[in-house]
């Protein structure tokens, strides 16, 4: 598993645009230092915010930023007890780039009971919310090379109705890379799939990325050296490198074998979005502890800004499809969980996957689609931030971060009345026509319950199974419940 949430925290845009940092959506914590943990074997395989006091809702979809940062271009609604104004809708920005492409990140370690028929069931399932292809990020485990391998079968297997895309996203941190004759071998985890006709190719050369990889050297005296030689010394031929480094986007400049990243200027620019963050390992296993702040709509307010700024895009990448262990899965729960079940197992995230289907048609095509549905998404933690809970591995460092809120998401063909309530929090109010954001607070123990109506005819009402907030958790568990009508 990986950090790789990093990237939509720290900001990348700002490298990127160029721009200042704008301010802080409410009382943002401080980022995240970058430091990491080990990988889990995939055979197992600042400041507080505040709390609003009443239910709000904001219209449309202000192109605030996310979590963390908000945009230049529009001012967000502060997270109040008052009902911000209705704003209008903001367009795409233009772009000359012929082609958009959406990829969702996929953890091969975590495949190891995987068949050729659950290969077929997670591409069928991204490719019909729009998903171009997975980034497959591959670990040094022997078994891995097979799967890429049937990954690559399955995708050519929807040939010609569907045109399913793959690339591989080399895994650093369980890579080995000291030595020539490791990266000789780094090779073989991409050149096998140069010609096969569902690699994702960037600009005539496949795609190849990588996560982190900054120290690794390969034998040679710098960093420079080290990358040149895997990519474009002893016979290697060529690839359009993209890779993810954790190093100051400044030095990137000075590194010649950089096709693009995560946060590079000038470059192919791959942006990450992801929905959120929480991993729940105890000093006895891989000491990873934490969550990272997803409240204020997180995941809908960053694809607002990467559409928002879709000239500046080439690639966005959902992260992740299926990795359970950081909580970020937008995918089924299935194959081998990295020893997450704890906080996985009953915690389906598939609703954010139809969410971001709206937005996905509007980073390709530079226009938002019609709402030709009347649904609602919902979310939030079962458990307030600051309950105490019989658990050994101990409260996540920063909890403190976040609020006890239900946050939603409402897409509406015409104007309606929205209800929604969780024992003595309530609120009511009338939606635009369009994609409108709510939230309400979570006090005491209660069942979420959205309703709409028109004319006083209700045509929705929306109890998710499930979906109970307590105060009395039996561990900490800071994973999203999700829930769509």
């Amino acid at each position: 598993m990986k950090c790789l949430l990093l990237f939509l925290l720290l900001g990348p845009f700002l490298a990127i645009v160029g721009a200042q940092q704008a301010p802080f959506l409410g009382n943002s914590p401080p980022n995240q230092s970058q430091s990491r943990s080990s990988q889990p074997a995939p055979s197992q395989s600042s400041q507080s915010p505040s709390q609003s006091s009443q239910p709000a809702f904001q219209s449309s979809q202000s192109p605030s930023r996310s979590s963390q940062l908000q945009s230049q271009s529009s001012q967000s609604p502060s997270q109040s007890n008052q009902l911000p104004s209705q704003s209008s809708q903001p367009q795409p920005q233009s772009s000359s780039q012929p082609s958009k492409y959406v990829v969702a990140h996929f953890m091969v370690g975590n495949t190891y009971p995987y068949t050729t028929s659950d290969w077929v069931q997670d591409i069928a399932a991204a490719a019909s919310r729009g998903i171009d292809g997975f980034a497959l990020n591959v670990g040094g485990d022997p078994w891995q090379p097979a799967r890429l391998a049937a990954a690559y079968d399955a995708a050519k297997r929807f040939a010609p109705s569907i045109n399913f895309k793959l690339f591989i996203s080399l895994d650093m941190t369980s890579i080995p890379c000291a030595t020539t004759n490791h990266a000789n071998q780094l090779r073989n985890f991409y050149e096998p799939f140069r010609n096969h006709p569902n690699q994702l190719n960037y600009n005539g050369r496949p795609l190849l990325s990588t996560f982190s990889g900054e120290w690794c050297r390969f034998g040679m005296g710098n960093l420079n050296d080290a990358w040149n030689y895997v990519l474009k010394s002893n016979g290697a031929l060529p690839v359009h490198f993209v890779a993810s480094f954790f190093v100051d986007p400044a030095n990137f400049r000075g590194m010649s074998f950089l096709d693009g990243a995560f946060n590079l200027n000038g470059r192919t620019y791959m942006a990450a979005v992801s929905p959120w963050f929480f991993t729940h390992y105890g000093t006895d296993s891989w000491n990873k502890n934490w969550i990272y702040r997803c409240d204020d709509f997180h995941f809908a307010q960053r694809w607002e800004l990467i559409v928002q700024n879709r000239n500046l895009t080439a690639i966005a990448q959902v992260i992740s499809w299926n990795d359970y262990g950081e909580s970020h899965y937008v995918g089924p729960i299935h194959g081998a969980q990295p020893n997450s079940q704890a906080w996985v197992n009953g915690f389906d995230h598939q609703g954010w996957l139809d969410l971001q289907t709206y937005y996905i048609t509007a980073f390709k095509t530079g226009q938002y689609p019609p709402i030709t549905r009347d649904r609602v998404f919902l979310w939030a933690r079962l458990y307030p931030a600051n309950a105490n809970a019989q658990d050994r591995v101990g409260r996540p460092d920063n909890w403190q971060w976040t609020k006890d809120i239900l946050w939603g998401v409402a897409m509406l063909t015409a104007p309606a009345q929205l209800t929604a309530t969780c024992g003595s929090s309530r609120l009511s109010t009338t939606l635009p026509a369009g994609l409108s954001k709510f939230q309400l607070p979570l006090v005491s123990t209660c069942n979420v319950v959205v309703t709409l109506a028109r004319s006083n005819s209700v045509f929705i009402n929306f109890a998710p199974s499930g979906f109970t907030f307590r105060t009395d958790p039996p561990s900490y568990n800071f994973n999203a419940f999700v829930a769509a009508s």
